[in-house]
């Protein structure tokens, strides 16, 4: 189990686009997180975990759990 939340994962549980966390994020508008702009093309995105359970109202189990992909 991971203690960190990828932009993906957070689109995921969210139901929505990884573009719609990042904006969120930037601009105040989903307080899960915060967003670093490193230089003026790259940006890193912070995400905690207690936050997003929190705002899902889910257990923080369930927001750090991974997918398991079954191999056939």
């Amino acid at each position: 189990m991971k203690n960190r939340v990828t932009v993906k994962r957070a689109a995921e549980l969210l139901g929505t686009s990884e573009l719609t966390v990042r904006y969120g994020i930037e601009h105040g508008e989903l307080p899960i997180g915060t967003a670093i702009h490193t230089s003026a093309k790259r940006t890193n995105y912070h995400i905690v975990p207690n936050k997003l359970a929190e705002y899902l109202n889910i257990p923080l189990d369930q927001v750090l759990e991974e997918k398991i992909r079954v191999l056939d």
